[in-house]
């Protein structure tokens, strides 16, 4: 998880953004989640990931800011991709809960890389939650994570 969410997303960024921005031209955009700013019980790696995502892409748009190149960061919620059965959370209150459209998750995110937005949400819900989960202290975000994606058998709780 660490390889393919860090290593490979900065490999990548690496090689393609230097070419971007020997052109004066480009747009990177990637897909984070909205659980970057969410303490993950029973997912920390999954979001520690998505943190240090989070945090690198700001420092990447700062460092490119003027050069023509743009960062935009798609901050998807639940989405219909197999993710959650692939993982085992399908028993889970966040595997259950109502899935957005991949497609359409696609257009949005492709519209704001266009218009060389930073970040974009899925939908008003997960921009308000990812909003309000700078509110909390980290404390309580975690019991909140843990209680959503804790497995559906007590022997985790």
């Amino acid at each position: 998880m660490i390889d393919t969410n860090i290593t490979g997303t900065i490999y990548l960024i690496y090689d393609v953004g230097n070419d971007m921005r020997a052109r004066g031209r480009g747009r990177i955009l990637i897909t984070g989640f909205m659980a970057r700013v969410l303490p993950g019980m029973y997912q920390a790696v999954y979001n520690g990931t998505k943190a240090f995502l989070d945090s690198f892409l700001c420092a990447l748009r700062a460092e490119l800011k003027d050069s023509g190149v743009t960062v935009t960061c798609l901050m998807p919620g639940a989405a219909e991709t197999g993710f959650f059965a692939g993982a085992d959370m399908l028993g889970t209150k966040l595997g259950g809960q109502k899935q957005d459209d991949p497609v359409e998750l696609a257009r949005i995110a492709y519209e704001a890389m266009q218009r060389g937005d930073g970040d974009v949400a899925d939908g008003w819900t997960t921009g308000l939650r990812s909003a309000m989960a700078s509110v909390p202290p980290s404390a309580a975000l975690a019991g909140q994570r843990r209680m959503a994606g804790a497995p559906s058998s007590d022997e985790h709780r």
